[in-house]
């Protein structure tokens, strides 16, 4: 299916083509046409699979279908897009503001970490979308700069992560004063117990649109995994990016401090990196973004919260240089590399402690991953020692850190 078939409009192909798209991905092509017919919609997509696009491009066709109807609209705003962090709110905007150039639609997004005056005077001037994070939505909502009286679209996107985040209950306040008669859009990757009731409370006989289960992998993505002492992963990690033809590689830690040392290690050795995480101001994180979207730096440390929402064309590997201790967590993280149909690679660091995330992956994806056994900061096999039956032989890459024997580790 291509674009032209979803029946968009013409300013919104237009755009579409000069970002250089054709064809919608699976959510897209499912959900586009339920959501410009007004339906209530359940999408249940990880990242990667271009959920944005899926709610922009409808919201925005139903947006300017209205406002040419009605010769133009007041200030208020009709559309809310709740989202967890900092990045994925720019993400959504910079979206909206790609497939909206050519329409007369505004939008402007809110946030915390940053002073609200510009988003005030934003808010002031009157828009059609807003996109925001709950405690600043909150905040702003307590100073009556926000009133959401004229919703006619909310959207709750990566409502798992706000629940990881602890935000849930912000959410909860925000759609206690939403319109009851509206459109809603509820975008998880996962569903929880607790996402599910509340996907089942504001959701009116909603369309289900689900792709590319959690549990997959891109089968574009190549996996490989280096057993290594804790006290040698920074080392393996400086002696693995030697290899120039890891372009643009995203690195993954658990805790924000595990960051910043891995990112201050890196430097030392003359690899260029910045990370990103919870305590690094509003500033800090997006000019590290910029500079690693731009080529300036070859290497971003970010822990998990702080990552989500980064997308970044080009990005080569990801490396896991501490194992997620939640399966599905490992899925999301790799999804960042082998987006729309291109190759990536995902290598991840494991040692002693961290061998049953390992096993609860490889149980998740259902898929042997390559053991790489032949770098200088190899285990002592006695300390992993995976069983006969769970080593068999696996492809290896023809060059960079693939091109040596490798085993498949499963448990």
């Amino acid at each position: 299916m291509l674009f032209t078939e979803l029946h968009l409009v013409e300013p919104i192909l237009q755009a579409l083509k000069t970002e250089g798209y054709t064809q919608p991905t699976p959510i897209q092509e499912q959900a586009i046409p339920q959501i410009l017919r007004g339906k209530d919609v359940l999408g249940c997509a990880q990242t990667g699979t271009g959920k944005t696009a899926a709610f922009a491009i409808p919201i925005l066709q139903n947006l300017f279908l209205e406002k040419r109807k009605e010769n133009g609209f007041n200030k208020h705003i009709k559309t809310l897009i709740l989202t967890p962090t900092r990045e994925l709110a720019i993400q959504i905007d910079e979206s909206f503001a790609s497939y909206g150039k050519n329409m007369d639609i505004t939008h402007t997004v809110v946030f915390g970490g940053v002073s609200q005056h510009s988003q005030v005077q934003a808010l002031k001037r009157g828009v059609d979308i807003l996109i925001a994070t709950p405690g600043r939505l909150l905040d702003l909502m307590q100073q009556r700069f926000v009133s959401l009286q004229h919703i006619e679209v909310f959207v709750l996107d990566e409502a798992d992560r706000m629940l990881d985040m602890g935000f849930i209950n912000d959410v909860r306040k925000i759609i206690t004063v939403l319109p009851t008669k509206r459109q809603t859009l509820f975008f998880s990757a996962t569903m929880p117990r607790e996402i599910s009731g509340l996907a089942n409370s504001i959701l009116n006989n909603p369309i289900k649109v689900e792709v590319t289960p959690v549990s997959s992998t891109a089968e574009k993505i190549t996996q490989a995994v280096y057993f290594v002492e804790k006290s040698n992963k920074r080392l393996l990690l400086t002696h693995l990016l030697q290899d120039k033809t890891i372009e643009r590689v995203l690195v993954f830690t658990t805790t924000k401090h595990g960051a910043d040392r891995v990112t201050k290690d890196l430097n030392k050795a003359g690899i260029y990196a910045e990370a990103i995480h919870g305590n690094k101001s509003q500033n800090a994180r997006q000019r590290a973004l910029t500079n690693f979207k731009e080529g300036n730096i070859r290497v971003l440390v970010a822990t998990d919260i702080a990552a989500r929402g980064i997308d970044v064309d080009d990005l080569t590997h990801v490396i896991n240089f501490d194992l997620p201790n939640i399966a599905e967590t490992y899925v999301h993280r790799i999804g960042r590399t082998g987006r729309a149909g291109a190759s990536g690679i995902a290598i991840s660091f494991c040692d002693a402690e961290e061998r049953p995330f390992l096993r609860d992956i490889t149980k998740l994806i259902s898929i042997s991953i390559p053991v790489v056994e032949e770098h200088p900061f190899k285990m002592a096999y006695a300390n992993f020692a995976p069983s006969a039956a769970s080593v068999a032989p696996a492809p290896s890459r023809g060059h960079g850190v693939f091109a040596r024997r490798s085993r498949s580790w499963r448990q």
